[in-house]
């Protein structure tokens, strides 16, 4: 059993300020990712996923270059080093080895529509997460992505849902799924972490999706902490300290700030909602969001677009159809 991470309670009770914001308020599952060895029994983020040895590993086949990147070993090592060095000067040794880790290679003989496989990036079980949204007969999702940022305007890595009920997948595991021999961006290659799933915390819809007369009086709320504020601390804001949770999470809000809110609709015609929130800082823009328990920035080193957050949108018809995604960064 991991142990619990908790949110802090909120600075202050924003309902009492604003009694409009009751009908946007919504609540996530912030699943707190930690470095670890996870399982394929296990939540986690960048672990082994449950995936039956006789079934095909998934592979992106899109167009695009995939043939010169840098070595997923050599990602995880240069992390290491740095980890190592995080309270002391690194070592002449130390710099001469990252020179070497962070180099680019070239792999001769692979096509822009060579099958490259899919990175591990996150299984989540329906025990943990109470409030993932799976279809029926189905309790774990496993996301999957290509490790080159080539996918779409603006270019982001290709996403892969897979559904699937884990009973049915525990008598021979996948214990050496293939790997990509380069990658396109470091940031796509996970740590493993165990999760700490907290349900149920309390957040607040994005502010450009509040009434123009709420997002005016919030706005002056706001500039009369910064006028009030005297210490040189850093004062409330809503968008930081109010409006959707920190860090990695499941349901609720999304963050849109680098386009703004966008309808995202399946293909049914259903409006979708927000299934998972990729960040890459667990604190996100305010130090109100750090559990009570500990102070983790970036555990998985996960960033979509160098600095950017990934959205992942599903229907709530039915989660099985097609995902859209949104890169905000």
């Amino acid at each position: 059993m991991t142990r619990p991470r908790t949110t802090p309670p909120r600075p202050l009770d924003i309902e009492a300020l604003f009694p409009e914001l009751a009908a946007h308020r919504g609540t996530t599952t912030r699943l707190h990712p930690r470095p670890g060895t996870p399982t394929p029994y296990d939540s986690s983020v960048g672990g082994p996923l449950l995936w039956p040895a006789d079934e095909p590993w998934p592979t992106c086949t899109q167009e695009h270059r995939r043939n010169k990147g840098r070595r997923i070993e050599d990602v995880h090592e240069e992390r290491r080093i740095h980890a190592a060095a995080h309270d002391r000067a690194l070592t002449d040794g130390e710099r001469e080895r990252l020179t070497a880790l962070q180099r680019r290679h070239k792999v001769p003989d692979i096509g822009d529509t060579h099958p490259v496989p899919l990175l591990a990036l996150a299984q989540l079980y329906a025990r943990d997460v109470p409030n993932l949204p799976a279809p029926p007969g189905r309790d774990l999702l496993q996301v999957l992505w290509c490790p080159f940022e080539a996918h779409g305007l603006p270019h982001t890595p290709g996403v892969h849902l897979r559904w699937r009920d884990s009973e049915a997948a525990t008598d021979a595991v996948l214990t050496n799924p293939p790997l990509p021999p380069v990658v396109g961006y470091e940031g796509l290659v996970p740590e493993p972490c165990v999760l700490h799933p907290e349900p149920g915390v309390v957040e607040y819809a994005w502010p450009e999706l509040l009434d123009e007369e709420v997002q005016l009086r919030i706005e002056e709320w706001e500039e009369g902490l910064w006028e009030s504020e005297e210490d040189g601390g850093e004062p409330l804001s809503y968008d930081a300290d109010f409006a959707v949770a920190a860090g990695w999470k499941v349901g609720g809000h999304a963050y849109w700030g680098v386009t703004g809110p966008h309808p995202m609709v399946c293909s049914c015609g259903t409006p979708m909602e927000l299934l998972l929130a990729i960040r890459p800082s667990e604190h996100g823009g305010s130090r109100s969001w750090i559990p009570l328990e500990d102070e983790v920035l970036a555990p998985t080193h996960v960033s979509v677009g160098r600095v950017g957050s990934l959205n992942v949108f599903v229907c709530p018809a039915d989660p099985a159809h097609g995902h859209r995604t949104s890169l905000q960064g």
